[in-house]
């Protein structure tokens, strides 16, 4: 087999969190010992410091970018489903802006960690937006899965939105009471507009929102 496609579904305690994500995977002819060529399907947009509108992943692992010698392609030992395993855990985690070059060194402070609440507001944003584009256009022969996916976890979306709505923070099921911080003015404006918009796109899917919403 030369040519595969994965899907895979953002983890709860991320911005990523119930989204439905793919990526199309060519091997080359001296697999393994070169790494696999990965594109990530965006559909235009930009919701991880590693991952591109164009389809480019930065991961050491694919010698896309630099790493320890333990992080990048070895032919001996290296796989696919590492592959996969590390764009779900260590690309589309937690904590995405720190996975920008050099923002490491920003974890703890009080800025890294303000600009870190930022971007996961801004990555769930984009992570709806992403949704609504597969809901709309889901990749060919994807069709079934992809509508399957939403029917399973489209309260679950909708509940997230509604508690991020009211101050929790994204990833989390705190609410404003407990975490002071919440959610910023700007980012419930825009996730609104998102909401009314999911639920619209659930109703043409024959998903039942109602009560949800």
């Amino acid at each position: 087999m030369d040519l595969m496609r994965a899907a895979i579904v953002g983890a709860s305690g991320t911005p990523y969190h119930d989204g439905l994500f793919f990526f199309d995977i060519c091997f080359p002819p001296d697999y393994p010992n070169e790494p696999p060529m990965v594109h990530y399907n965006s559909g235009g947009l930009r919701l991880n410091p590693n991952l591109y509108e164009s389809g480019r992943i930065c991961l050491s692992l694919l010698n896309t970018w630099t790493g320890a010698d333990s992080e990048v392609w070895n032919p001996g030992t290296s796989t696919i489903l590492q592959v996969l395993l590390s764009l779900q855990a260590l690309v589309l985690n937690e904590k995405p802006y720190f996975n920008e070059a050099g923002y490491d060194q920003q974890i703890g402070r009080v800025e890294g960690e303000k600009n870190s609440v930022s971007y996961n507001e801004n990555a769930f944003l984009v992570t709806t937006k992403s949704m609504l584009y597969l809901l709309r256009k889901p990749p060919k022969h994807f069709e079934a899965l992809v509508e399957e996916h939403f029917k399973k976890r489209s309260k679950h979306i909708l509940f997230a939105c509604k508690a991020y709505l009211e101050g929790a923070s994204i990833g989390c099921g705190k609410t404003e009471h407990e975490n002071q911080r919440g959610t910023s003015a700007g980012f419930k404006i825009m996730l609104a507009k998102l909401f009314s918009k999911l639920v619209e796109a659930f109703s043409d899917k024959g998903i039942d929102s109602s009560q949800s919403v």
